[in-house]
């Protein structure tokens, strides 16, 4: 054998045991939770980004919600809800940090890393409000796990659902897209009132720890209209809208269904009644005020602080629709927030790489094509904790983070450009401009 041979046929064997390396390294890699928050310099985040003072625990509950109807069966029947709670977990707690798994609209399945200990003994340190986290249409309880674990660093426990009938695992929607969408119209609202009695009057791993007296309402898209409904938006579908929204097309049925669907703040029809607990909601891309779901007056009546979250470009729920819910909220105390050429995916977190890899139908469900999405989550964190401090806990020195002028750009006049946002650093709080039903405080 030659020199040059043996050469050659090292250099092939070098080759071979290289790429069997590589390819048991890539599928190591595989089977690694995927880590979509990688850490980041403070520098470039709002404020209240910054993680809390409480470790995180999280546990995944199994819930029912008795003698429910089901559009279904057209007749009474318990209603499952899983559950995800984050909450300040006990200064000793030591375990691993745990991983959430779910599926992308076509049933692909993804694990993403936590910063939370699952099953660890909640914090005695204090008591602590319940915060609700409704998803969309369609959806999973951790799409948005970033602001779980955020808000109980902070100090509550927060319960997201997984609203039976309309999550990832529920719905086919490359083939029967609409087939809970009944289903969630009846009970998106139902279900947050449900979380937060069951929490709050119900024996449960957090009794002794709750806030009894606060809580708050965080909705996405369609858990969006359902929170604007809990906290007294009561709907107003008619004749018309019903019959689009539900695919019925008998008048006598269409008649009966109009009134089961206007119902308010939980389910009640007759005298409906906030929960006077709830003392905030958070509505991120809500659905139905471009269609005029709720009733103006109701909506006018509405008392509980809120902020709305859009993109000016929401081609799903409608800016101008979103607007209007704004407008028409009576709350002393409301504010929006938008994000210039953004769409509607401004509330999940980023993409899994199985989502990445796949069709539009899965990616299309994270993806903004001007924003990143990180940078949208911890934008949100930063208000939505604003909003919880200041009208939940009523922490009045927080209350400054939301009260700021109308454009985040920082033009400028003069040579010099305006002041950035309060608690953006400069140059950081572009792209996004803000409302407030207050005149600004000089």
């Amino acid at each position: 054998m030659t020199t040059t041979h043996r050469l050659k046929t090292l250099s092939k064997a070098m080759l071979l045991a290289t790429a069997s390396l590589t390819t048991g390294a890539v599928f190591a890699e595989s089977n690694k939770p995927e880590q979509l928050y990688p850490p980041i310099t403070s520098e470039v985040l709002p404020e209240l980004a910054a993680k809390g003072t409480y470790k995180v625990g999280v546990k995944t509950l199994d819930l029912v919600n008795p003698a429910q109807f089901d559009p279904t069966t057209q007749s009474q029947k318990d209603r499952p809800l899983k559950v995800e709670v984050w909450y300040p977990a006990d200064s000793k707690a030591n375990k691993p940090l745990t991983t959430y798994t779910d599926i992308t609209r076509s049933g692909k399945q993804f694990t993403l890393q936590a910063d939370a200990q699952r099953d660890v003994d909640i914090s005695n340190a204090d008591n602590y409000p319940v915060v609700v986290l409704s998803h969309g249409y369609t959806g999973y309880r951790t799409i948005m796990y970033y602001l779980g674990e955020h808000l109980a660093s902070h100090g509550y426990i927060v319960v997201a659902l997984d609203h039976t009938d309309s999550t990832n695992a529920h719905v086919d929607f490359k083939n029967a897209p609409f087939a809970g969408f009944f289903s969630t119209l009846i009970n998106r609202s139902r279900d947050q009132q449900f979380v937060i009695n069951y929490f709050n009057e119900q024996s449960n791993f957090a009794s002794e720890q709750v806030d009894q007296t606060s809580a708050g309402v965080i909705g996405y898209s369609m858990g969006g209209f359902g929170a604007v409904n809990t906290i007294g938006g009561c709907y107003a579908f008619n004749e018309q809208t019903t019959a689009m929204f539900t695919g019925m097309t008998d008048p006598a049925q269409i008649k009966q269904v109009q009134q089961l669907l206007n119902s308010c703040a939980g389910g009640q029809y007759q005298n409906p009644q906030v929960d006077p607990r709830i003392k905030t909601m958070v509505a991120i891309a809500p659905w139905g005020g471009q269609h005029n779901l709720f009733d103006a007056k109701a909506m006018k009546n509405i008392k509980v602080p809120s902020l709305y979250i859009a993109g000016d470009l929401d081609d799903i729920s409608g800016f101008e629709g979103i607007k209007n819910l704004y407008n028409q909220t009576g709350s002393a105390d409301k504010y929006m927030l938008t994000y210039k050429n953004a769409r509607h995916n401004i509330a999940p977190h980023p993409a899994p790489a199985i989502a990445q890899s796949s069709s539009e139908l899965d990616l299309g469900h994270y993806y903004e094509p001007s924003w990143s999405l990180r940078t949208i989550n911890e934008i949100n964190k930063h208000f939505v904790l604003a909003m919880m401090d200041c009208h939940v806990k009523d922490i009045s020195s927080q209350c400054k983070y939301l009260d700021l002028p109308q454009n985040g750009d920082q033009a400028i006049v003069d040579g010099k450009p305006l002041p950035q946002w309060y608690g953006f650093d400069n140059r950081f709080s572009s792209g996004m401009d803000w409302q407030q039903s207050k005149p600004r405080s000089k």
